[in-house]
């Protein structure tokens, strides 16, 4: 499927239906991308006026996911679409769940923001958590834009960057340990650092699910339980490995 097929319709008013829930899934993403960015940039900073900022966006968040939801409902209701249609409604639709989760994942870290502001900072934990912050933020805008242009590549570079974040997390999560290990004083403020890493590296997942949904949505192959090895080996996405 390629993004000039899908609005190729005799109704102009379903071309315009379908084009309008993607660009809503777009611009949602783009605005809990921001609410990752600020949240990270709120913990790092210590800046609490940032951090309620994202917490009370969360509702236009959760606003955005439910006018969505209502679009694809509606569409497939009066339309009855098929084939490469009824994917892209279903991808728009798991895919505004996962934006949505962002979202609350966003709001958890600004919380966390919050509570460190006032507890005050701690000697370590803010370089991995800016680090990790920007990588799942990479991942998600390049979901984002594989959504928006049916690429599968850029997807399923996505899908495999996710791997690399949990690493990431797991490296970061054992220097917190060692650091609360070392000098107890700043248990319960490394527990708030943790728990961020923690929201982050979900992020990361929700960014993977996003572009396992365009592969769904291009190729009609459900990915979710096929691990990546046998993705490149057996040819699922692209061409199979011809050996010589």
């Amino acid at each position: 499927m390629t993004s000039e097929e899908y609005t190729h319709h005799i109704s102009r008013q379903f071309n315009a239906d379908l084009e309008e829930v993607r660009s809503h899934i777009l611009a949602m993403g783009g605005m809990v991308e921001k609410q990752v960015s600020d949240a990270v940039q709120a913990l790092v900073e210590g800046d609490s006026g940032l951090a309620s900022e994202v917490i009370s966006n969360e509702k236009q968040v959760n606003g955005m996911e439910l006018r969505i939801d209502e679009e694809c409902t509606r569409i497939i209701a009066l339309r009855q679409p098929a084939a490469s249609d009824l994917r892209l409604l279903v991808a728009a639709t798991k895919a505004n769940t996962d934006l949505e989760r962002v979202g609350d994942e966003a709001s958890k870290i600004a919380k966390m923001a919050i509570r460190l502001s006032e507890e005050g900072a701690i000697p370590r934990g803010y370089i991995e958590v800016r680090h990790i912050g920007t990588h799942v933020c990479s991942m998600l805008r390049n979901a984002l834009d594989a959504f928006a242009r049916f690429d599968v590549e850029m997807a399923l570079s996505v899908v495999r960057e996710d791997k690399a974040v949990d690493m990431e997390y797991e490296s970061a999560m054992r220097l917190m340990v060692t650091f609360m290990m070392e000098d107890p004083r700043f248990i319960k403020r490394v527990l708030n650092v943790m728990w961020s890493l923690r929201a982050l590296e979900r992020i990361g997942d929700h960014a993977r699910n996003i572009a396992e949904q365009v592969i769904y949505l291009v190729k009609g192959k459900d990915i979710r339980h096929i691990p990546l090895k046998t993705l490149d080996e057996e040819g699922i996405i692209g061409k199979p490995t011809t050996k010589s």
